[in-house]
């Protein structure tokens, strides 16, 4: 993938091990892009990444929709983490979906957000899904390719964490146009937003900006804000690396209690308005 990169930028190449490579000697770069559904509409699709997990991904991505919904906004979620898949159960979503002439029918949500998942797909939701890289890459693509969205305004894919298959397949595969990175109030998290934001770059995905998740927990007698899990690093790392901060989130045990009873179209998140704003300027 290096190899093929720089010969994007450079614009033609000489190498032996390009050889069948499109950019070699002057020729236009490669595309891997796959075509979306023809039946679908897609305006903007947004990545929610993480260097790690267990930061709160999915739940980002998830409020990244439900607000956008809010806001009267066609929003789907692609949820890409085909071995660890939780938006349908955030959304009170169970069974198996169908499809027809147009293609797979992803699920709705009860605030109109579409939702594909191969939880949707399987009969027992709970099974583990022990396929090797390249099927698994397939099945994203899929998502992309054959799945009916309809007229979509937002597509958030929410990722598996790291840098792995299913990231790099979604960054060549659709026409990804930002992400937002998920992170976590610990030192190393600088090294590991870095990770990130260098995929991104040799992907050419611009960085739209970081969320902080876990930030604090606030007294629900005093207001007052406890750093859980240490000191924020967030305002240093984004001074360094120049990529700004869309938001940072409480720990709250509404948020779980929603998401545990399938009822997160109720969320109301304020915290991720900055994000939004950003979303919306697209």
């Amino acid at each position: 993938m290096a190899e093929n990169s720089a010969c994007s930028s450079a614009g033609s190449c000489s190498r032996e091990s390009c050889e069948g490579c499109p950019s070699k000697e002057g020729g236009a770069p490669q595309s891997f892009l796959e075509k979306l559904n023809e039946y679908s509409s897609v305006g903007k699709v947004i990545g929610v990444v993480s260097g790690k997990g267990g930061v709160g991904k999915s739940f980002v991505a998830a409020s990244l929709a439900v607000e956008l919904a809010r806001k009267g906004y066609k929003v789907g979620i692609l949820d890409a983490d085909i071995t660890g898949p939780s938006i349908p159960k955030m959304f009170g979503l169970h069974g198996t979906t169908g499809g027809n002439e147009l293609g797979i029918l992803p699920m709705e949500a009860e605030n109109g957000i579409k939702i594909m998942s191969l939880n949707l797909l399987v009969e027992d939701d709970e099974a583990p899904v022990v396929w090797r890289g390249p099927i698994i890459a397939g099945t994203v693509k899929q998502f992309w390719s054959d799945v009916f969205w309809g007229e979509l305004d937002y597509l958030l894919v929410d990722m598996p964490p790291g840098t792995g298959d299913v990231p790099l397949t979604v960054f060549q595969s659709l026409p990804v146009d930002g992400i937002v990175i998920v992170t976590s109030p610990q030192e190393l998290v600088q090294m590991i937003v870095k990770k990130a934001i260098n995929m991104a770059g040799m992907m050419d995905i611009p960085v739209l900006g970081m969320v902080e998740n876990y930030s604090f927990l606030k007294c629900p007698d005093c207001g007052k804000e406890i750093p859980l899990f240490g000191e924020s690093h967030i305002a240093e790392v984004s001074a360094g690396i120049g990529v700004p901060v869309l938001g940072r989130l409480p720990l709250d045990p509404e948020y779980a209690s929603l998401a545990d009873a399938g009822r997160f179209h109720e969320l109301e998140n304020p915290y991720l308005e900055g994000a939004v704003d950003t979303l919306l300027g697209l």
